[in-house]
């Protein structure tokens, strides 16, 4: 099977979403400040500069994948001596579309936001004014599946007994996770869709609680205020771990390493695989040599000892794309998120 980020074959009444890892034939325009790259970035003019600081925003609360996601990068840069500083500003709300109007303003293009899955479907579902296409793509990191949990009192002891509740009892089963629109909430329905629901009916049955970071999910858990929950692994190993939260199902097509006990829903007999993509974005209108001396901060970042041990350690998968690539990536992802949002009935 192949890896696609929320990838989902919904065979269903002929249903078939194929999964946002397409294949485009438009790239994102670039588009063009001043800054550059301690390994040669250049202005449009050709005079070598050099980013000696960056600001980096985690478009969420503290505790989630972005936030995760957003310390890690800062570590390595000042760590491993390619920035003097790059401080993390946490802006949360709205599935990162608030991070996204601040960067839409900044006027510094040594600005680093982290982008991915759960920010493009945020911005359909929101009808965010300010969209990443407006923005300036500079990489994709990483892939991570998503993990469904219970609390660990739960009656539920498997994936396909907690689906038939909410398809039976629905908004009494509530589910939490990130945002709304988000990839916890389109793997919710997109499991409801799997189980024979049609788009109209989902939206009626599903009581998705939206949290604008893991932490707060994971709270909800422990406190037994919903029946279930998801998000990355990253974000509930721990809580695994200790026993806290009972995992059922994790979304990707093979198990995870971090929680190699933790079936797939494939393996539960449920066909649907969906991993959560995370990268980052610069702010639109800087110059191509401000593009590329991004690029390669983060290249340099990419390929060092201490970013492959982190992602490691928090069981994420590499999946480094920059330049025309991520730009295609990025396209094929929004346009494939547009037609899953409306298969599963969160946007009309």
């Amino acid at each position: 099977m192949r890896s696609f980020t929320q990838h989902a074959r919904l065979r269903r009444r002929g249903v078939f979403v194929s999964g946002v890892l397409v294949t485009a034939a438009l790239a994102l325009s670039a588009c063009s400040g001043t800054a550059g790259a301690p390994a040669g970035g250049s202005t449009a003019g050709g005079a070598e500069t050099a980013i000696t600081s960056l600001k980096v925003i985690a478009p969420a609360d503290p505790g989630g994948g972005w936030d995760q996601t957003a310390r890690a990068l800062s570590q390595v840069l000042t760590e491993d001596k390619l920035v003097s500083s790059a401080p993390v500003t946490n802006i949360g709300g709205a599935g990162g579309t608030v991070g996204l109007a601040n960067l839409a303003t900044e006027k510094e293009p040594a600005t680093l936001m982290i982008t991915g899955s759960v920010m493009v479907g945020a911005v359909e579902t929101n009808k965010s004014k300010d969209r990443i296409e407006d923005m300036t793509p500079i990489a994709k990191l990483t892939e991570e599946p998503a993990v469904i949990v219970v609390p660990a009192s739960s009656p539920y002891q498997d994936v396909k007994s907690l689906i038939a509740a909410i398809v039976k009892d629905g908004p009494q089963v509530a589910i939490t996770g990130g945002s709304a629109g988000g990839t916890d909430h389109i793997l919710a329905g997109l499991l409801l869709t799997d189980a024979g629901l049609d788009a109209a009916t989902i939206p009626q049955k599903l009581n998705y609680v939206a949290n604008s970071g893991g932490g707060e999910a994971a709270t909800m858990l422990l406190g037994n205020n919903v029946a279930a929950g998801i998000s990355g692994v990253g974000e509930f190993a721990e809580l695994i771990a200790s026993g806290d939260l009972r995992a059922l199902a994790v979304s990707g097509a093979e198990r995870s390493e971090k929680l190699p006990d933790v079936p797939t829903l494939t393996e539960e007999g449920i066909d649907v695989t969906a991993t959560n993509w995370r990268g980052v974005i610069a702010p639109g209108g800087i110059s191509d040599g401000d593009r590329a001396a991004l690029t390669d901060l983060v290249t340099q970042v990419h390929d060092s000892d201490a970013w492959a041990s982190i992602v490691a350690e928090n069981g994420w998968t590499d999946a480094f794309l920059t330049g025309a690539d991520f730009d295609s990536f990025l396209t094929g992802d929004i346009a494939q998120t547009k037609d899953t949002l409306s298969v599963i009935g969160l946007v009309g």
